[in-house]
């Protein structure tokens, strides 16, 4: 076992592989990225000085379109990363069946120690260096860890002001009055509630599922709230700083307008008197539902024993190691993997592309429709897949994808065409 993460990210292919009659060209194209570009950003700071932040943009393949992702700010920032995040994203939009090849951009900074006019800078210095890699038809950013729309409107503005022309299609996560797309804000997590929604019955969940929700962030934050919307218990939610645990359930509506005024979940729990519990804690609750909405590799080898809860929603990408996801289906726990599950932002994503090409604009009802019809068409087909070949729903979700690209890929002729 690799602890390289691209590498690991490779081994999600080899398997789905072992389920397909794939030509080895497919393979050599998918195994390795199109193109990394690499930049070092200089930024003027408030009080005069310079800073030089290392950058990097991903477009890892094409073949069905351009490449779509998103960019990160945060400070553990590497190629690697961005290179493993454009193959998830390649497969993602593979899955969904949208026009897109996947693609991805970092910064490695903390985004948190900036003011807003540095961040601004960041901003616009990242697309001045990458303005010969993005495009609406080329390659599409949008947001990702601590990134908004507010940071993708002042991108699209630097990349509009270097081409001449107002381009709003350039990037997704918009605000709405710049081309954003109504929906946007809790696409990621609505698409996961769709797909739990969906296979409830297959999945034998109960109508009032205790939820335990890692990571409150604003995927973590929808997800809960539709969620409890529908009935469900939220039993435990966690930042960066810790855990609260309530057995009967959380008080979402509250707990988000703190967090939205800068508490913290452990301040919140201390000032309501309810049960602080660490990360690990948090994990090994026994729940119905274990959602983690964080980062990578928050489940893996040492703690994937700990696990109770009886479903897992990747809202994160790639929280589940390799190992670990072998170690959970084992323990027939089932994972709605990450290039289904958290697909909802990519594909609400493209509807704001499609509206800014068009310049017409749907109403929300029509982008949850559509929406909606996306998430249970594709999460259908994968869980066919997965009970025709006995399989998990992450090998199934990586068939299914697989099968697209390769199409795609044999369309252009491989060996055994150029050798007749």
């Amino acid at each position: 076992m690799s602890d390289n993460l691209f590498d690991r990210a490779l081994e999600r292919l080899d398997e789905a592989a072992g389920f397909l009659k794939v030509d080895q060209d497919v393979i050599e194209k998918l195994k390795y990225p199109k193109e990394t570009m690499k930049a070092r950003l200089m930024v003027r700071m408030d009080d005069g000085s310079r800073r030089s932040f290392v950058a990097w943009r991903c477009r890892y393949d094409d073949t069905r379109g351009p490449t779509k992702g998103g960019i990160r700010f945060h400070p553990d920032a590497s190629a690697e990363e961005a290179e493993t995040l454009a193959f998830w994203m390649t497969f993602k939009c593979a899955v969904m069946n949208l026009p897109y090849g996947g693609g991805k951009g970092a910064v490695r900074v903390d985004p948190r120690t900036l003011s807003k006019t540095e961040l601004e800078r960041l901003s616009r210095t990242y697309i001045q260096a990458f303005a010969r890699v993005i495009g609406p038809e080329r390659d599409i950013p949008a947001p990702d860890v601590y990134t908004n729309s507010m940071i993708m409107g002042w991108m699209a503005d630097e990349y509009s002001q270097i081409v001449g022309k107002l381009s709003p299609g350039v990037i997704t996560g918009k605000p709405i009055a710049l081309g954003g797309s109504l929906g946007r804000n809790d696409a990621t997590a609505r698409g996961g509630y769709y797909l739990v929604r969906h296979l409830a019955k297959d999945l034998g969940l109960a109508e009032s599922a205790s939820v335990v929700i890692q990571g409150f962030g604003n995927a973590g934050q929808y997800m809960a709230e539709l969620m409890a919307g529908d009935g469900h218990r939220i039993i435990a939610v966690s930042d960066s700083d810790g855990a609260v645990f309530a057995p009967e359930g959380l008080d979402v509506a509250k707990l988000i307008a703190a967090k939205n005024n800068g508490q913290r979940v452990r301040a919140f729990a201390e000032k309501h008197g309810l049960k602080v519990i660490s990360g690990d804690e948090l994990l090994a609750l026994e729940c119905d539902v274990l959602v983690p909405a964080a980062l990578e590799d928050m489940i893996h080898k040492d703690n994937a024993d700990s696990i109770k809860a009886r479903l897992i929603v990747e809202l994160a990408n790639g929280p589940v190691t390799p190992e670990a996801d072998k170690m959970l289906h084992a323990r027939d726990i089932v994972v709605l993997p990450d290039i289904l599950a958290n697909a909802g932002g990519v594909t609400v994503s493209y509807f704001e592309w499609v509206q800014n090409r068009q310049g017409f604009y749907w109403d929300l009802e029509e982008i949850h429709s559509r929406l909606l019809k996306m998430m249970e068409r594709e999460g259908r087909a994968v869980w066919n897949i997965a009970r025709k070949n006995k399989t998990s729903l992450r090998n199934a979700a990586y068939v299914h994808a697989l099968s697209r690209l390769a199409e795609a890929i044999e369309a252009h002729g491989t060996q055994p065409f150029f050798a007749d």
